[in-house]
C-alpha cells in the first residue's frame, strides 16, 4: 500500500525540575543549598532515509512523544537529558504546519529537521543563594511542552513525470524503458500508485514516474483527485502521454489546465508530447499533429510494440 498523506501529532518532551536540597556541611547555615537543575525534554526529530518508501507506519501511529527530562537532585546533580525521538521518513517528505506552509523539506538521505524542541529544564535552588539569603528554598520547574498537530506529504523524487488520461499507456511505456513492473490492463485507473522505474539510455541514467491517471477536475478532487498531483512538482521533465485515437489535442489541453489549477510552475519544465498507440491505425497525419501541438517536441510511439520509445528516449537524455 502507498501511502503519500499524514496528519500526526507531536510532542517534546517536557523539561525536568529544578531540585531544593542542602548539603549538610558544618559551619555552613543549613548546608548549603546544592539542589541540582532539571534536565532538558527530548527533541522531536524528522529524518529522511532511503529504507521507507511510504508513509504507510503513520496510518496507525498517529500520536509521538519524546521524552521528559528528569528532575534534578541532591549534590548539585542535574538531571538526565530526556532522549530525542528520531523519527525516520522517506526521501522527499515535506513537513508542514496546519495552515500549510512549509516547515521542512527533506529531499536528501540523513536530512534532519527539528520539529519540536524539548523544553528547558528548571533551576535548582543552588542558583537562588544570595548574601542575604543563602538558604534559598525555591527552584524552579521544567519548562512544559505542547502537543502540536503537523502534516507530511510525500512527493517523489523522480527526473520525469509520465502524465495524462486513464488508459492512456502510461504504465505500458514505463515496463517499457525501466526496470519497474506497473499493472497493465485495458481498463481505467490501473495505477491506483504512483510507480518509480530507473532507466539506463545512452550512458544516462534517470528515474521516471508513472503517475496515476488523471481526469478533467482533477485539481478539485474528480477522480483519483490531487492526491497524486503533488509528485509532478519535482519532476525535471513532464512527458504527456496521450491516446492518438482519443481526441489528443483536447486532451492534452484538459491536462494543461489541471496543472495549472493545481498550482504548478509550468514554466521551469520542459514538454514532451508522446502519441501513443500508433499500432492501432493504419495511417497518421503526422504534420497536422505537429501543428496541433507546436511548438512541443512530439513523438509518435506504441508503448506495446516499443516502436519509436528509442527516439523519445534520445529526447529525455538530452534534456533532462
Amino acid at each position: 500500500m502507498f501511502i503519500d498523506y499524514a496528519k500526526i501529532t507531536i510532542k517534546s518532551g517536557n523539561g525536568g525540575d529544578g531540585c531544593v536540597s542542602f548539603r549538610r556541611e558544618k559551619f555552613v547555615a543549613k548546608g548549603g543549598p546544592d539542589g541540582g537543575d532539571g534536565g532538558r525534554g527530548g527533541n522531536i526529530v524528522f529524518k529522511a532515509t532511503k529504507h521507507e518508501n511510504t508513509l504507510l507506519k503513520f496510518r496507525f501511529q498517529k500520536f509521538f512523544k519524546a521524552q521528559n527530562g528528569q528532575s534534578g537532585s541532591s549534590n548539585n546533580k542535574t538531571g538526565k537529558n530526556g532522549e530525542d525521538l528520531v523519527i525516520e521518513v522517506p526521501i522527499g517528505t515535506v513537513i508542514k504546519d496546519t495552515d500549510g506552509n512549509i516547515l521542512a523539506d527533506l529531499d536528501v538521505d540523513e536530512k534532519e529537521f527539528i520539529a519540536s524542541f524539548g523544553g528547558e529544564g528548571g533551576k535548582g535552588n543552588s542558583h537562588f543563594a544570595t548574601s542575604t539569603n543563602q538558604t534559598p528554598r525555591i527552584a524552579t520547574k521544567g519548562k512544559k511542552t505542547q502537543e502540536q498537530e503537523i502534516i507530511l506529504e510525500l512527493k517523489l523524487l523522480a527526473d520525469v513525470g509520465l502524465v495524462g488520461f486513464p488508459n492512456a499507456g502510461k504504465s505500458s511505456l514505463l515496463r517499457a524503458i525501466s526496470n519497474a513492473t506497473p499493472i497493465v490492463a485495458p481498463y481505467p485507473f490501473t495505477t491506483l500508485v504512483p510507480h518509480l522505474g530507473y532507466v539506463l539510455h545512452n550512458d544516462k541514467s534517470f528515474v521516471v514516474a508513472d503517475i496515476p491517471g488523471l481526469i478533467e477536475g482533477a485539481s478539485q478532487g474528480k477522480g483519483m483527485g490531487i492526491q497524486f498531483l503533488r509528485h509532478i512538482e519535482r519532476t525535471k521533465i513532464l512527458v504527456f502521454i496521450l491516446d492518438i485515437t482519443d481526441n489528443p489535442k483536447s486532451r492534452f489541453d484538459i491536462l494543461i489546465k489541471e496543472l495549472e489549477h493545481y498550482g504548478l510552475n509550468l514554466q521551469s519544465k520542459k514538454f514532451a508530447i508522446a502519441l501513443n498507440k500508433i499500432d492501432i491505425l493504419a495511417n497518421i497525419d503526422k504534420e497536422n499533429f505537429k501543428k496541433q501541438f507546436t511548438p512541443y517536441d512530439i513523438f509518435f510511439i506504441s508503448a506495446l510494440k516499443k516502436t519509436n520509445i528509442k527516439e523519445l528516449l534520445d529526447w529525455i537524455t538530452k534534456n533532462i
